[in-house]
């Protein structure tokens, strides 16, 4: 018979044996990719030996940061929120300033709030820090500063061409650039005296820039400049989406695995760890979407999942009224609240359009000095291309499907950082592959779907999908134009996230015989999930901070 403590012991020592060899191949990878970045990309910027060394310590910090997790951390909810936050820290500091969408808009409107302007000034401009930072780090920088050139045979026929598309790293006449050096041009800028350029974001909203804001102030307080401010607003959003994982992870009962897939993406994290607000309304997406995966709704449950259908509302409306049906197609066996399903979701039916219609009111009762200006031009005419969709919808509906068919379903565009201006392949290409490996791993699960609720979710996942891309087509497209522009992979993110239940509840019904323990599948969904994570992180720095290099005549 075993003496007492014995298993244990046993358990600790391979854990602690476990734990070494991670460390080793953390040295390992690290030494192995400064090399491979000094012979495939000839970076030679920093010193071989300092640049082998901060790179062992990053990763040592990425073992010791899961140890503590995995040795402090008993629940599993706990620590998955925990694996998010930590492996958005990587996307915090991996993605450049101002690179993610739109992230200039955003970070103006928050640093405004910070400063106390609770309303809406076209006019009003920053501090020479700001402008500073604005103007060493351009938007979108990787498409900002494209080159297209055209190359002659010695007759002067066009025989070739090349551009330096997703490239963020370039040489000009001689000499590199990349967003590395901009860090010291922003240092250099704030101290010079010039007349302010920045002015106020477009963007007309407050609520969701308040934990930002907040973060600012203290960044503020501290000492910290505007690049500073930039990251405290940063790091504030992944804290807040970290947050929102952990409800939405608390909530599920199954296809957790699935649910810790999708939070972790590279692009969920790439978004959630920047100034965007969508960092706040996919956290809120995916604690909505929960509600279909618990045992018992009961009257508790109803304030957070009103107050969450009310937020994602009042920062993004009418698109978002959609996920009222979240309700009405649950099982009936699991509804045990007081109020009935139908009286559920005509209440925040209505607290969302009121919230959504004050917001509105808000942003245009304290607007002053804004000028009306059309996205693309002349050729964008929201109220004649509504009027063209209605008056041929079978057409509007195949530039839909074509749109999804071109773009393979943006399944295969997870890989896309930025406003579609930066593609990883491996980031791509894998993407998918862990989201189907999530969904198999909730096999275990008895699964709870039946036939009607599963139609509803799948109607709700392609509703979704209409309604971003009619968005589009009507906000974004010249008119009547045969594809839809501007529709990015993350939109669809809560989209994926529904149809990959489904996937896992099929699985579940064809694989039933094979289910094994849940535990077991959790963590090793954790793990790989967090893996695939830092590995992209590590990609998206490269691409920005090591190469390719890309020579522009």
């Amino acid at each position: 018979m075993k003496q007492n403590g014995e298993k244990p012991k046993m358990l600790h020592l391979n854990g602690t044996l476990g734990w070494g060899l991670a460390a080793l191949a953390a040295v390992v990878c690290g030494i192995g990719v400064v090399y491979y970045w000094r012979v495939f990309y000839g970076f030679d910027a920093v010193a071989p030996v300092p640049m082998t060394l901060a790179v062992c310590a990053l990763a040592l910090a990425v073992v010791l940061a899961a140890w503590l997790v995995v040795r402090f951390v008993k629940n599993f909810d706990t620590r998955a929120a925990l694996a998010v936050f930590l492996c958005g820290l990587c996307f915090c500091f991996a993605n450049p300033p101002m690179q993610a969408p739109d992230e200039s808009e955003h970070f103006l409107r928050a640093y405004a709030v910070s400063l106390g302007r609770f309303d809406f000034d076209g006019e009003r401009t920053f501090s020479p820090d700001v402008d500073a930072l604005l103007a060493a780090f351009p938007g979108a920088w990787a498409n900002g500063n494209t080159t297209y050139w055209l190359e002659h045979d010695a007759a002067g026929n066009v025989n070739g061409g090349g551009s330096s598309e997703n490239y963020a790293i370039k040489q000009q006449n001689g000499q590199t650039v990349s967003l590395a050096d901009h860090f010291s041009l922003y240092e250099q800028m704030k101290t010079e005296a010039s007349a302010p350029v920045v002015r106020e974001s477009q963007i007309k909203q407050v609520l969701p820039y308040l934990p930002q804001a907040l973060a600012m102030v203290l960044a503020r307080v501290v000492g910290f400049g505007a690049l500073g401010c930039f990251y405290a607003g940063r790091l504030a959003n992944l804290a807040v989406y970290a947050l929102l994982c952990w409800l939405a992870l608390r909530n599920c009962r199954r296809y957790k695995p699935v649910f810790l897939a999708v939070m972790l993406l590279p692009l969920s994290l790439y978004i959630g760890a920047s100034c965007n607000y969508d960092a706040l309304m996919l956290g809120c997406y995916y604690l909505t979407a929960s509600y279909f995966c618990v045992d018992e709704i009961r009257n508790k449950d109803l304030a957070v999942f009103l107050a969450s259908f009310a937020l994602m509302n009042a920062v993004k409306p009418w698109i978002n009224l959609l996920w009222v049906v979240i309700p009405l197609i649950l099982p009936t066996r699991v509804w045990k609240a007081r109020w009935k399903k139908w009286q559920v979701a005509v209440v925040v039916l209505v607290c969302a359009v009121l919230v959504t219609v004050g917001v509105e009111w808000y942003g245009q009762a304290f607007r002053t000095n804004y000028e009306e200006a059309r996205m693309l031009g002349e050729t964008v005419n929201m109220g004649e291309q509504l009027r063209f969709v209605l008056q041929n919808l079978p057409r509007t509906a195949m530039v839909f499907l074509g749109t999804l068919y071109e773009n393979n379903l943006f399944l295969g565009l997870l890989g896309s950082f930025g406003a579609m201006d930066l593609n990883i392949g491996l980031v791509s290409m894998l993407s998918p592959v862990v989201l189907a490996f999530a969904s198999a791993l909730s096999v275990h699960e008895k699964s709870s779907l039946t036939l009607r609720p599963s139609l509803g979710l799948f109607g709700l996942a392609v509703l979704y999908t209409g309604g971003v891309l009619a968005a589009q087509y009507i906000t974004y497209t010249p008119v009547a134009m045969v594809r839809v522009l501007g529709v990015q992979a993350r939109y669809l993110l809560p989209a994926f996230l529904m149809l990959f239940v489904l996937l896992a509840a099929l699985l579940s019904h064809v694989f039933e015989t094979t289910r094994a323990g849940g535990k077991k599948a959790f963590h090793l969904g954790l793990s790989v999930c967090a893996f695939f994570a830092v590995l992209s992180a590590v990609l998206l720095a490269q691409h920005y901070f090591i190469g390719p290099v890309c020579i522009v005549p």
